[in-house]
């Protein structure tokens, strides 16, 4: 089983350290520290292993160190910075773990860029070495890029020419559309093996700065401390510690303390039932503060987070998952004003924040989402957004009988018009009505109200509304139906229908990128006897199929 959880005591191939308003990430990857067998992680190459270990730092430099304004990426080792992801684990490893390792490595430099853009903590990567693959694509998720000027070491995306893949973690995507370098250079530059060096690379817009051997820690110094007095962070404020998750993981089921996730192992579903706060949460700064990782919003972001990790990684056959609630709809709109209140607390930001980019991982994921809207449940605000992220959602119309619970109910609050956005900019209720501002506007002029089964189908809220009779038939028909289809047909069709509307960078990179290159891990040319990924290494050259299709 692959699990999430570390911390820096822990890290075999990170050594992380602060300074004041600068921290440093330096890449120090243990040759056998690989997180399966049968490779070693020569030249700081990296497997899953690292990157579940940079994950983890990034999300304790925005929560653990408020005073920090600026991140120094670079290796700990001479004359190398990163060889990119292992060749020998990707040649060995299966499909499905090949596109889980690139869709989660794409997800850590998003956070990286995230961290940029919106929570005060720039990232300056100090290439000290050659940077080959995926450590020139981690070099491209940060703000400034210096190279060492010593006539030796360079950047470049080899992938196309030496193993029939692409750049699989953003590296395409950012060349063109983050640094703007030409069409052309960025053709030539991803065709040649052996990549840019100094003036060159500096001219064609693929570094921002060169430094000699001599000078290189001088550069890189003065560069974060110009990052870090840009920052807005508090220099003098305490940070919270993300203590390890309390987690029971069962044959069957995950249990959290806000989140169960029970499987179905006959209809390959996975049902997510989100719990409600017990009580009214704090809603000024200081006590969120005081509750630390205890706060709602934060430990359900959490909790959601290594639920979904956990469910990709290790449970790849449950193809549905069923999102449901329950709990005190008052409790869940509380939760949402403490956040929208509090907007300018650098730990507030943090948690919508890390909101945001759960929600967006829930988005991406490769699995088929229903959501059952039923008695008792609590789809508010914030857990409104689980209903508007799922393909389809049912909304049962009325009470059960014999049962006290009252009927289900929706309700919006802000937090459904701005703060959580998804991968292509927009919100999940704009994604849904797309050039409908007369729609959207009618479902704001209902923020703060409890919106029955009616009420919801008429808004467009909701897809179905069965009653009493029919609910059961009519779930269990969805369910038993999306279990039946292809998998892969599926997963391609939601991907297709999820992101409708304008396409940004990290839309580029989840949509077309990890389209085309789920396709190239497929193909012989790459993987197959005698493919490119097989034959790295050996001196033998691979025997292409040469048919476009």
């Amino acid at each position: 089983m692959i699990d999430f959880s570390t911390d820096p005591d822990h890290y075999k191939h990170w050594r992380l350290t602060v300074d004041g308003r600068v921290a440093t990430l330096a890449l120090d990857v243990a040759e056998d520290g690989g997180i399966a067998p049968g490779y070693d992680l020569k030249l700081n190459s990296y497997d899953l292993g690292v990157d579940i270990e940079l994950y983890d730092a990034v999300q304790r430099l925005r929560f653990e160190h408020p005073e920090v304004g600026a991140i120094m990426i670079t290796s700990a080792k001479e004359r190398v910075f990163c060889a990119g992801a292992n060749i020998s684990m990707l040649a060995q490893s299966t499909h499905v773990d090949k596109v889980n390792f690139c869709k989660f490595t794409n997800e850590t430099r998003n956070g990286i860029e995230d961290a940029s853009a919106h929570s005060g903590q720039r990232y300056l990567c100090v290439i000290n070495g050659t940077a080959a693959g995926g450590g020139y694509e981690l070099a491209l998720a940060t703000d400034h890029i210096i190279l060492i000027d010593d006539g030796a070491s360079a950047v470049s995306l080899p992938e196309v020419p030496l193993l029939a893949v692409l750049p699989g973690t953003g590296g395409l995507t950012r060349v063109v559309d983050k640094r703007h370098v030409r069409r052309d250079r960025a053709d030539f530059f991803c065709t040649t093996g052996e990549g840019m060096r100094g003036k060159r690379a500096l001219e064609w817009d693929l570094i921002d700065e060169l430094a000699p051997r001599s000078k290189l820690d001088e550069a890189a110094t003065a560069r974060a401390d110009t990052l870090a007095a840009q920052s807005d962070r508090p220099a003098d404020a305490e940070g919270i510690t993300l203590a390890a998750l309390g987690r029971t993981t069962g044959d069957n089921e995950l249990i959290y303390s806000h989140v169960t996730v029970t499987f179905d192992r006959d209809r390959r579903t996975a049902t997510f039932q989100v719990r409600s706060p017990d009580a009214a949460p704090p809603q000024d700064a200081a006590a969120i503060h005081a509750e630390g990782c205890d706060f709602w919003p934060l430990a359900l972001a959490r909790e959601l987070d290594d639920a979904i990790l956990h469910l990709r990684f290790n449970e790849p056959e449950l193809g549905t998952w069923v999102l449901t609630t329950s709990g005190d709809a008052e409790h869940v709109a509380a939760a949402d004003d403490a956040l929208l209140n509090n907007p300018d607390d650098w730990l507030v930001r943090e948690i919508t924040l890390y909101l945001k980019r759960t929600l967006k991982r829930l988005d991406v994921s490769s699995r088929s989402l229903i959501a059952l809207i039923e008695p008792g449940s609590c789809f508010t605000g914030t857990l409104l957004e689980l209903a508007l992220a799922a393909d389809r959602s049912y909304m049962f119309d009325g009470a059960f009988e014999g049962s006290n619970l009252p009927p289900a109910t929706l309700r919006p609050t802000d937090m459904n018009f701005g703060p959580l956005p998804m991968c292509n900019g927009l919100t999940r209720l704009d994604a849904r009505f797309l050039d409908d501002a007369g729609k959207r506007a009618d479902i704001e002029a209902e923020i703060g109200n409890d919106l029955d089964a009616a009420a919801a189908e008429a808004l467009g809220l909701v897809t179905f509304t069965p009653d009493d009779i029919d609910w059961e038939d009519e779930v269990r028909v969805a369910l038993e139906a999306r279990s039946s289809f292809s998998p892969d047909a599926l997963t391609a069709m939601e991907a297709n229908l999820r992101f409708g509307g304008p396409e940004t960078i990290e839309s580029k990179i989840f949509a077309r990128l990890s389209a085309w290159q789920n396709w190239v891990f497929q193909r012989p040319n790459a993987v197959g006897d005698g493919g490119a990924l097989e034959l790295y290494g050996s001196g033998k050259q691979p025997n292409f199929d040469r048919k476009r299709v």
